[in-house]
């Protein structure tokens, strides 16, 4: 048995009578027929909004889009001037370590000071539920990085007006003369580095210069300073410590007599004792050291003041080939 609906009349088949009779639906089924039109014209009504919400925003959300946009252009923009100004500052941090403190002899910033990080794993977690929240970050990164770069390139900078404002000071107290009269170059002994012991006959660090001389030749402070040792000491004998200040200092070591006390200030090139053969030596001389920041530091590179390029270059050259020190 079939059911036939037009214009919403119903029949149904009778086999008895071989005839279609009207029937009137009960008030459940008229129920169930106005739910499922209304269901359907929901739910084709909400497609179709959302779909007209997808392909047409409002002016607001236009507005809002258009904001973004040029929000994320702005980032954008920022980002690369951000770049600009760290690759600058990164080009100002080398000509400080490898130009102005090598002039000036400073203390270097090490690379791990400069260039830290920063603590704590969720520092810009406020910004992750943000649009564009990897953009931002990035953005937010760079600058705390370009602040605390140049917040230490400032204070490198302070200190090395200080230094430049002390120069004709410091220029007094960097030892930079000879220890001994040599200007013919014929004393000088023994250079610094990597030299044969004379005694143990093994390869060994010679942390300063031998200036061959007779006893009783007078030995002369290379710069301004104090002296703070004055007396015996292992292996030198008599010794002289000198401190210049500017992280300098120099030792002379070997000597028959010494002409200072400790605390006496000294200037370049006043006598400050005599050439002798005491402690661990093979024979008169004077043993001479330079310490920079407390580690020795080759008292070649400090004759500045005393030998000509010509004489300079000289006198390296007789440094180096002699592989067996006096000490």
């Amino acid at each position: 048995m079939g059911l036939f609906r037009s214009r919403k009349i119903y029949y149904r088949y009778n086999p008895n009578t071989l005839a279609y009779e009207r029937v009137y639906p009960s008030a459940k089924e008229r129920f169930w027929g106005v739910v499922k039109h209304l269901s359907l014209g929901i739910f084709i009504g909400t497609g179709v909004f959302f779909l007209l919400i997808h392909l047409f925003s409002s002016p607001m959300e236009s507005l809002l889009q258009k904001e973004n946009k040029l929000l994320k252009t702005q980032y954008d923009v920022l980002s690369l001037q951000l770049d600009d100004a760290l690759s600058v500052l990164d080009d100002i941090q080398q000509r400080d370590e490898k130009l102005y403190r090598a002039i000036f002899q400073a203390r270097t910033i090490p690379e791990s000071v400069r260039k830290s990080g920063f603590g704590g794993t969720n520092r810009y977690e406020y910004l992750m539920n943000i649009s564009n929240s990897e953009l931002v970050v990035e953005t937010t990164m760079k600058m705390d990085i370009l602040k605390k770069q140049l917040y230490v390139q400032s204070n490198s900078l302070e200190e090395l007006i200080l230094m430049g404002k002390s120069l004709e000071d410091r220029s007094r107290c960097v030892p930079a003369i000879q220890p001994v009269s040599n200007k013919d170059l014929k004393r000088t002994a023994s250079g610094y580095g990597m030299r044969i012991d004379p005694i143990y006959r093994t390869l060994r660090f010679h942390a300063g210069m031998d200036f061959s001389a007779p006893i009783g030749t007078e030995i002369y402070a290379t710069g301004d300073g104090q002296v703070i040792f004055c007396g015996w000491k292992q292996g030198y004998g008599n010794c002289i410590i000198i401190d210049h200040g500017y992280d300098f200092r120099t030792l002379y070591g070997h000597q028959s007599k010494n002409l200072v006390r400790v605390g006496q200030k000294v200037t370049r090139g006043e006598v400050i004792g005599q050439v002798g053969n005491t402690g661990k030596s093979t024979g008169p001389h004077l043993h001479y050291e330079v310490l920079l920041h407390g580690k020795p530091d080759n008292p070649a590179k400090y004759y500045f003041k005393d030998l000509s390029p010509q004489e300079y270059d000289q006198m390296i050259q007789i440094a180096e080939n002699h592989g067996q020190v006096m000490d």
